[in-house]
């Protein structure tokens, strides 16, 4: 039976994730400082699989001392919000670099060698190919946490080059569903529950991505992971996300009928170049995910649906 480290394992992804290693016969030790992650998440969790440490990871000397005894660490610890990162910096770098920083140091220290990081699409930037394959270039982030997580990467990277680290990275679309903290869908729910007749849209709602259900992200998560360690791999990295996108729009919509309102007022405010909805925002994306989709796996809902499912768990 394998032991597993989840960081962030009390947040949104993370205490899926969770679960599903605890499900799948693994013994899990999830550290979490608990500034975003509630232990409610991990209230479905087999109780005698699943242990918690509550534990800031920029804390250098007690990350050493915790993370340990593992024959993975899935890092999926971060300040997600790519909307505030533009505002707070300070956040960004000390819960995504020098987290992972740290996180590493334990691997190295404490002689664990397999790394499993969520990394994000927002580094490949306003990519000019779409979909945007895992070894398109140059990464170009337009956001602070966009750059943080390009800086995880190298770091990892210099980590697998120097010491034998093996690391599987993952570069998300945008994931949702049942325990989302933040993100357009939660957005609209929040000024509409606040105002049921008018809604807010940040930019000019063309903003086109790709959406996909966290149930699919982690189903990708345990996949490729068996992949990773059946064939030895040293560093690997995959897009996750659907095979279309749908638009700001088009999610309002959704959201809208599933709350049963009728006769919305909508107004877009563009203040921000090219219609985006803040400073960072990429405003179109599409990820290849085909070197995903061949090891077996492919997104069960569009993203259209993905979207329309998100909402309904999040109104519940």
């Amino acid at each position: 039976m394998s032991n597993a480290i989840v960081t962030g394992g009390a947040g949104f992804i993370g205490s899926h994730l969770a679960k599903r290693l605890a499900d799948d016969g693994y013994h899990v030790r999830v550290i979490d400082n608990f500034l975003s992650g509630k232990i409610e998440n991990l209230a479905q969790c087999d109780k005698s699989k699943v242990a918690v440490i509550r534990l800031d990871l920029v804390n250098h000397a007690k990350v050493i001392k915790e993370v340990k005894d593992a024959d993975v660490v899935f890092h999926f610890a971060a300040d997600p919000d790519v909307k505030s990162s533009w505002e707070n910096p300070d956040s960004h770098y000390k819960n995504n670099v020098e987290a992972t920083y740290n996180v590493l140091e334990a691997c190295r220290f404490n002689k664990i060698k397999k790394l499993v990081f969520a990394s994000s699409s927002v580094v490949y930037g306003e990519a000019k190919v779409m979909p945007t394959p895992e070894d398109y270039t140059p990464l170009d982030p337009i956001s602070i946490y966009a750059s943080t997580k390009l800086a995880c990467e190298a770091m990892i990277n210099g980590y697998v080059r120097s010491f034998g680290l093996q690391a599987l990275l993952f570069r998300p679309a945008n994931i949702i569903g049942s325990g989302g903290t933040h993100g357009v869908i939660l957005d609209f729910i929040r000024k509409l529950k606040d105002n049921p007749k008018e809604l807010e849209i940040l930019g000019d709602g063309t903003q086109q991505k790709s959406y996909l259900h966290v149930s699919d992200f982690i189903e990708a998560v345990m996949i490729s992971y068996r992949h990773f360690v059946d064939n030895s791999l040293d560093l690997e990295i995959y897009n996750v996300g659907s095979y279309d996108s749908t638009n700001v729009k088009e999610i309002a919509k959704v959201v809208i009928d599933e709350m049963g309102l009728k006769k919305v007022n909508i107004k877009f405010t563009s203040a921000v170049a090219g219609g985006r909805g803040w400073v960072g925002d990429v405003k179109v994306m599409l990820l290849a995910i085909s070197k995903l989709v061949s090891l077996g796996w492919s997104p069960s809902l569009s993203s259209q649906g993905a979207v329309k499912l998100a909402a309904q768990e999040l109104l519940i």
